[in-house]
């Protein structure tokens, strides 16, 4: 018996198996079976996932499944020897063949070796883990280096190996299983078996690795691999292989998927095998491997696919053989193509060797010595051994129903006869015999089966042993099953007459010949390695009588050349067959034609040899016949017939003999008259419409051969290819229009002109470019009002070619950028009317126009327009003054003025007994009083004002009563402003303006007098309606006095006295002299001066000179007596002394000095200084002068001031309602002797507010506060407090009427008291 075994390959897959492999073969000599034996079973899963090969070798991974030692009669029963291959230098050479159950793919080593050795009952699995290796189920997966093959005896021969495995205790279902496979790795004692074996370093590139699985049959699985892709610039390459090199990447299908994915965050590639709807043959290794550069990393992995059936398995040595059918005639036949496949030129025999018993060396050995043993003998999986060394002691179960049960294998010669016998622990059970799981029968007429009693052994005869006897036999005794495998051995074919070269021509017969040993031999015939077809249409005739076999080829051809091969089962013999060309003779060549559309055409030619077959060509594009062309070869004569020629039959054709290089070539040309398809365009009227700003590519198919020329035409001007945004291409079957950004010029018809030698075609297309719309005309605001206002436009003059639907309406400030829409639905009209506008701001207004195609651009801003409403109408309107001509009236402002102000004011008058009324005023006054001139004398008339602003006129205010034109005597009153009713005082040189205000009417008389005598021509004296003013532009101290001033109305007077003192600076002081000098002290004495300047003296300034260098320095200033003391005088020194005289104005300019000088002379006697107790001048902080509530004019700056006192210097902060003011440009803070100032610039209304003054120390602290009113109206109230004004004035500076009411009644009030006053004086 003689098996093969190769890697897993895909069964379809085609690719090279793998180098590795171990051949069986069988041994003459018989062994006894009574020593205990072990069958090594070929477990091959089958292959849909193809697995590669590795670089490295691969080791060989050992099955054993025990058996029990039978006790029977065995016909030459002949042990298995298996030899180790190393790294595929050498196979043994099979003497016997067999077809497996399953398809074996074949096997390719490097240098085919053959040797005949005795065989024992072991076989060898060789499976590339990729030094990762798979041991028992229960075992752990450890990765390990292979051990070096062993010394050969000669130096050139390696030993062969016999391993005799004794039984051991495991149970039947472990010793039948599929999965009872070993891992190969370093020997290690029994004891140190089951230690747990170090994990390998992480690998540099793959942060997470395959894990080994399991799967059932028609489940789904996921492995997945991942890569740090932090320090890499690229992704890496990742291969999936199975096996040792089969490349997954090709595999890929509806079972096999292979992904890629990356996490941009987390910086991880991750690769993923999924395994779809898994098959049996998809269990094995596969590995992983990953290259960057110069990195590389591999991992490896398993997949064990198990069966759905929870029943165990027994081991099947049948699954290494391929079946077509069972319990049939050809079942047990095995497949001679997988067997004998890539075996030629392996002729070479390898020397036997002696065999060795390791199993015996190790069970003898020392632990020490195991590693020893297997480096000498090549055991690569001596952990595996040792293991099951370990296990062999323990007892196997024993059966109830068998005493002895069948040898796990047998095997018999063809045409021989074996006996399979049981010992039954009980002879009363019933016995069954099994063939394939078909139950064996006992019939009378058949001799085949023979079954015997021998008390309790059963026995069963096969006489005669056929392949198809090849087969699983089993036995049933009660509930319990024993199995066995038969082995029928046939006996090698070998060949006796080789095959011999053969050298001929095409067209001529070949017949090779072959004789083998046995007659009716089954044989093949390869051809280049393939086997050649011989069935009924096949070319190939195959022929055998007795001993010899004929292959014969009646027609030769050039592709029978090659290398023909016989493969019988003891050996191969091959010779090369060449076959040559008869030259070529060219009797009638291709002719060029000229066809119109839709005739026939036909090509014919004529070559010697007649016979050669040949391809026609188009344009060199194989010629297949179909129902329109047709292809004929009659002898020497070969044509092409088409029956209606196409444009499509145009071109270059060529005839090409098969076998030879020369060709004959000719051209067909079609011709057809030019036409343009616009039908194809599928438009109304053959229009198309673009959008402007898109790119338009029309294109229209076109026929014509040969191919016409095409003109594109606007009007009369021509399209050319080479325009830029317009051109106009053609193509084989089409011409294009093209407009890469239309405008609207480019509406319009397109004319196309096609010409060729057949004819001339014209046809024209319509094209209209629709566009936004022009922006409208810039928007006309025709009204405005307090918050809206009322817009017209005009549509835009170019509609883009679209009926305009509406309009948008957007607005925006003035001086803000950003516009708002008004209307989210279109607008029909071309009016429109914004509202909720904020009066006083101005606004812009734009129109967007809409069309089908989309909004066009805006239109240019309105013209600016600011919403106002027209003021209230004006307030107190009353009458100031009549005369005989002229009535003059006075208002108050409007109450409500607005954003757009107030511009002025119209005064219109209407007769009484009249509706017409007259406009007095043909320009706009801005005083609140106006004087109607031009009256007929007592008329009665009606006045009314209004207000004016940007926004129009206001509501007018009309006199509740006539007024009658006459004029009214009313006496004078001099209103004397407050400030001159005490002394007015001013310094020489300074200007005096006085202005008295007086009421009176008619115009009152004016008089002044200085103390009763007329005032000098040095002082002007300017008098109105109103009041009298008195300048002086330059004040001397003679202006000085009391002056009168009179206001006289017919025989009504009023008089008022004016008080002016004009000072000056005083003179210096009188008699200055010394009038002690004692120790380091003066005394000082001194007269008033004669001058004091016309003011009092407020104090005298002393200064004092030392005679050395007469240098004044001030010893006091502001003192108020005329005498004085100066002590701490320097000793020795001379002191001359002056004295300046200060008024208010200032001091004298000059001093008077001592005539005579002190001098400090020293004394003997010690001036005792009297001792003083130091005051304590510390104290908190303490307001002198608190804040006062101020009004603070709008426009001027205004200041708080109050004055603290405390020791040491307090801190001063000022604060605006409760906020303390810290570094604000508004505000200025000054502190100076006490005295604390805020000073706030040009305050606003904002500015208004609760002031605080904090003065703190280390003592203590204070705070005084007062409020501040800052507003327009407030300014009134200054006007009023500084009194003197008249009412036209105050009306002039536009003080409301109820204070100047309120001012009026004070003044006559304090007129009275004084003047009552005056009286009881």
């Amino acid at each position: 018996m003689s098996v093969t075994y190769s890697e897993n390959v895909a069964p379809d897959s085609g690719d090279a198996p793998s180098e590795n492999s171990v051949v069986m073969t069988p041994k003459e000599a018989k062994v006894a079976t009574k020593d205990t034996e072990a069958i090594v079973t070929a477990t091959e899963p089958e292959a849909a996932v193809p697995m590669p090969a590795a670089e490295t070798p691969c080791p060989v991974v050992i099955v054993v499944t025990e058996i029990e030692p039978v006790e029977g009669e065995v016909t030459d029963p002949q042990p298995i020897v298996t030899q180790p291959v190393e790294n595929g230098h050498s196979e043994p050479e099979s003497t016997q063949a067999k077809k497996f159950t399953k398809k074996v793919t074949e096997v390719k080593e490097e240098e085919p070796a053959t040797s005949k050795s005795h065989t024992i009952p072991v076989m060898l699995v060789g499976v590339c883990v990729n030094h990762t290796f798979i041991s028992d189920k229960d075992d752990d997966v450890t990765a390990s280096t292979p051990s070096p093959p062993p010394p050969a005896e000669d130096g050139s021969t390696p030993k062969k190996l016999s391993i005799d495995l004794p039984n051991d205790s495991d149970p039947e279902s472990t010793r039948g299983r599929k999965d009872s496979v070993w891992s190969l790795g370093d020997g290690q004692p029994p004891e140190e078996i089951d230690k747990q074996i170090e994990t390998p370093p992480h690998s540099t590139l793959l942060i997470e690795m395959p894990q080994t699985a399991s799967i059932n049959v028609g489940g789904d699985i996921t492995f997945v691999a991942k890569v740090e892709a932090k320090d890499l610039l690229r992704k890496p390459t990742i291969k999936w292989f199975k096996g040792k090199w089969m490349d997954l990447a090709s595999k890929t299908g509806k079972h096999l998927q292979l992904k890629e994915s990356f996490d941009r965050f987390t910086k991880i590639h991750t690769f993923e095998m999924h395994i779809i709807k898994a098959k049996e043959n998809y269990a094995g290794n596969y590995r992983c491997e990953v290259t960057y550069k110069d990195k590389f990393d591999s991992c490896s992995f398993d997949l064990e696919v198990k069966e759905v059936s929870d029943s165990s398995q027994s081991i099947d040595i049948r699954s290494a053989f391929k079946r077509s059918s069972e319990g049939q005639d050809d079942a047990g036949e095995l497949d001679f193509s997988g067997l004998l496949k890539h075996r030629q030129g392996r002729e070479h025999k390898q020397e036997e060797v002696p065999e060795v018993d390791v199993w015996e060396i190790l069970k003898n050995a020392r632990p020490d010595e195991y590693e020893k043993i297997a480096f000498t003998y090549g055991i690569t999986d001596l952990r595996g051994l040792l293991k099951r060394l370990k296990k062999a002691k323990k007892e196997e179960k024993k059966s109830e129903a068998f005493a002895k049960r069948l040898e796990p294998a047998y095997q018999v010669d063809k045409g021989g006869k074996i006996r399979l016998v049981v010992d039954l622990a009980d002879p009363t059970v019933e016995l069954k015999w099994y063939k394939n799981g078909q139950e064996i029968r006992p019939t009378p007429n058949n001799r085949k089966f023979i079954f015997e009693h021998k008390g309790t052994q059963r026995i069963m005869v096969i006489n005669n042993c056929q392949m198809n006897d090849d087969a699983a036999y089993s036995v049933t005794a009660g509930e319990e099953k024993c199995t066995t495998e038969l082995f029928v051995k046939e006996l090698p074919v070998n060949i006796v007459k080789k095959l011999e070269p053969v050298k001929t021509t095409v067209n001529e017969r070949i017949e090779l010949e072959c004789e083998v040993s046995e007659e009716g031999a089954k044989v093949k015939w390869m051809k280049n390695g393939v086997e050649v077809p011989t069935g009924v249409r096949s070319r190939y005739r195959v022929k055998s009588e007795g001993t010899k076999h004929w292959l014969i080829i009646d027609d030769a051809t050039k592709d029978d050349t090659g290398t023909y091969s016989l493969m019988a089962t003891g050996g191969t013999t091959e010779a090369h067959v060449q076959v040559d060309l008869k030259p070529l003779k060219i009797l009638m060549d291709l002719q060029s034609v000229t066809v119109k559309l839709g005739q026939p055409l036909k090509l014919n030619c004529e070559i010697y040899p007649g016979n050669i077959p040949g391809r026609w060509y188009k344009n060199g594009q194989l010629i297949q016949p179909s129902e329109r062309l047709n292809i004929v070869h009659r002898t020497k004569n070969h044509s092409l017939d088409i029956e209606s020629s196409t444009i499509h039959d145009a071109g270059d054709y060529t005839f090409v003999p098969e076998g030879y290089t020369q060709t004959l070539s000719a051209k067909v040309h079609i011709i057809d008259p030019p036409r343009v398809h616009l039908e194809a365009l599928n438009a109304q009227d053959n229009t198309v419409t673009i959008v402007a700003g898109n790119k338009l590519r029309l294109e229209i198919p076109i026929s014509g051969e040969p191919a016409p020329r095409v003109v594109w035409m606007k009007g009369e001007r021509v399209i050319l290819d080479s325009g830029n945004r317009v051109r106009a291409e053609t193509f084989a079957d089409h011409t294009c229009l093209t407009i890469d950004v239309a405008e609207r010029e480019d509406t319009g018809n397109y004319k196309i002109v096609l010409q060729n030698e057949a004819g001339e075609d014209t046809a024209s297309v319509k094209i209209k470019v629709v566009d936004i719309p022009d922006p409208p005309m810039a928007p006309q605001v025709t009204d405005v009002g307090g918050d809206w206002c009322t817009m017209i436009w005009e549509p835009p003059h170019y509609d883009g070619g679209s009926p305009i639907l509406g309009y948008f309406i957007e607005r925006k400030k003035k001086q803000s950028s950003r516009w708002m829409r008004l209307n989210f639905d279109l607008c029909k009209e071309t009016t429109f009317e914004p509202k909720k506008m904020i009066e006083g701001v101005p606004y812009e207004v734009r129109i967007f126009a809409v069309n089908a195609i989309g909004v066009s651009k805006p239109s240019e801003p309105s013209k600016p327009f600011i919403p106002l409403a027209v003021t209230s109408e004006p307030t107190m309107l009353v009458v100031d003054d009549v005369t005989d001509t002229t009535v003059t009236m006075k208002w108050r402002p409007p109450d409500t003025i607005g954003a757009a102000g107030l511009d002025g004011y119209q005064v219109e008058y209407c007769i009484e007994g009249t509706d017409e009324w007259i406009l007095t005023n043909k320009e706009l006054i801005e005083k609140t009083r106006y004087t109607i001139t031009g009256l007929p004398v007592e008329a009665k008339i009606l006045v009314r004002v209004k207000a004016i602003n940007a926004a129009g006129a206001s509501p007018p205010r009309t006199t509740q009563h006539s007024i009658l034109v006459k004029e009214v005597i009313e006496p004078p009153k001099i209103r004397i402003p407050r400030h001159l009713k005490q002394t007015y005082i001013r310094k020489v040189g300074e200007v005096v303006n006085l202005v008295v205000p007086f009421v009176g009417k008619p115009r009152p008389k004016v008089n002044w007098l200085k103390e009763g005598q007329p005032i000098e021509q040095t002082i002007s004296i300017r008098n109105s309606d109103c009041d009298s003013i008195m300048f002086i532009r330059k004040a001397e101290r003679k202006h000085s006095g009391k002056y009168e001033l009179s206001v006289q109305v017919e025989n009504h007077i009023d008089t008022a006295t004016l008080d002016i003192q004009i000072v000056d600076l005083p003179g210096p002081p009188q008699a200055v002299k010394i009038d002690e000098v004692w120790g380091n002290n003066v005394a000082l004495d001194w007269n008033p001066p004669k001058d004091n300047g016309n003011a009092p003296i407020i104090g005298y300034t002393i200064q004092k000179a030392d005679k050395k260098t007469m240098e004044w320095y001030t010893c006091i200033e502001h003192y108020h007596r005329t005498c004085i003391t100066i002590s701490d005088l320097v000793v020795g020194n001379e002191y001359f002394f002056r004295i300046y005289s200060e008024n208010m104005v200032g001091l004298s300019e000059s001093a008077t000095a001592t005539k005579d000088s002190a001098l400090i002379v020293k004394e003997g006697l010690q001036l005792k200084i009297p001792e003083y107790n130091d005051r304590n001048f510390t104290e908190p902080p303490t307001f002198t002068q608190p804040l006062i509530n101020t009004f603070a004019i709008a426009g001027y700056n205004a200041t708080l001031n109050c004055s603290v006192r405390a020791n040491p210097r307090p801190k001063v902060i000022w604060m605006k309602n409760k906020i303390t003011i810290i570094d604000d440009p508004r505000y200025r803070m000054f502190s100076n002797q006490g005295v604390c100032t805020l000073e706030i610039r040009k305050p606003s209304p904002f500015d208004g507010g609760v002031y605080t003054c904090k003065a703190v120390n280390d003592l203590g602290e204070a705070q005084v506060d007062c409020k501040l009113e800052s507003s327009l109206r407030n300014s009134y109230y200054v006007v009023l407090i500084q009194g003197g004004f008249t009412f036209f004035e105050l009306m002039k500076r536009g003080v409301p009427l109820h204070l100047i009411d309120k001012y009026m009644n004070e003044s006559k009030t304090s007129e009275k008291s004084e003047s009552e006053k005056k009286g009881s004086i």
